[in-house]
C-alpha cells in the first residue's frame, strides 16, 4: 500500500498469487449466488457474507446475477439494495454505507492497470471507493477507483464517476459532473408544517 491508500500488486509475487487464489474463491461463490432467485434472499445473504468474509445485515438484498474479482475487500452497511447484473472489483477496498441503492448493470471498479505499456500487464493497481449513506447509483453507472460518493447523492443512469461527488448532488455524464444540488429540490417537495 502507498501512503494515498493505493494498493499495487506486482505480477509473479506472493501477493499476486494470493489475489489470483482469491479471485478463484470469489468466482466459485458468485457462481453459487447466480444460481439463486429472488425467493432465495436468505441464502444469497449467507453466500454474500461468505464472499466478503463478514456477516451482512438481514436488511441486505442482492438480486443475482452478481460478479466480483475478490469480495473480501467489500464492506456493506444496513438496508443496502444491489440490483441485477452488478460487478464489484474490490482490490482497492469498497465501502458501501447504510441505505444505499445500486441499480442494475452498475460497475464499481477499484482496480486498473498502468498506462505505461511496459507495466500494463505487470502491475494491478487498486484505489478505494467509498459510497456514503443514502446514495442512489442508477442503472448502468460506472464508479472508478479512488472516489468517494457523498451522502444522499445520486449518480444518474450511465454516468462514469472519475472524481469525488459532494454530498447532496446529482451527477451525470461521462465523465460525471455535478448537474445540481438535490437538497433544495427535496425541501421543495416536503409539505409545509403550516398546512
Amino acid at each position: 500500500m502507498s501512503n494515498d491508500n493505493t494498493r499495487i500488486v506486482n505480477r509473479r509475487t506472493p501477493e499476486s498469487a494470493a489475489m489470483v487464489a482469491n479471485t478463484k474463491r470469489a468466482m466459485e461463490i458468485t457462481a453459487r449466488i447466480n444460481r439463486l432467485t429472488f425467493n432465495d434472499a436468505d441464502e444469497v445473504r449467507a453466500l454474500f457474507s461468505q464472499l466478503i468474509c463478514k456477516p451482512v445485515d438481514d436488511s441486505f438484498l442482492l438480486l443475482p446475477p452478481f460478479y466480483t474479482a475478490g469480495g473480501d475487500e467489500i464492506s456493506v452497511g444496513r438496508n443496502v439494495f444491489v440490483n441485477q447484473n452488478c460487478t464489484f472489483y474490490d482490490l482497492g477496498g469498497l465501502e458501501i454505507g447504510d441505505d444505499v441503492m445500486i441499480g442494475p448493470n452498475v460497475s464499481i471498479i477499484t482496480t486498473s492497470h498502468s498506462l505505461d505499456t511496459s507495466q500494463r500487464r505487470a502491475v494491478t493497481i487498486g484505489k478505494p471507493i467509498v459510497i456514503k449513506r443514502n446514495v442512489w447509483i442508477a442503472a448502468g453507472a460506472t464508479i472508478i477507483g479512488g472516489v468517494t460518493i457523498g451522502e444522499n447523492s445520486v449518480v444518474a443512469a450511465g454516468a462514469v464517476v472519475t472524481k469525488d461527488v459532494p454530498a447532496n448532488m446529482l451527477v451525470a455524464g461521462n465523465p460525471a459532473r455535478v448537474i445540481r444540488s438535490i437538497g433544495d429540490q427535496l425541501k421543495q417537495q416536503r409539505p409545509s408544517a403550516d398546512l
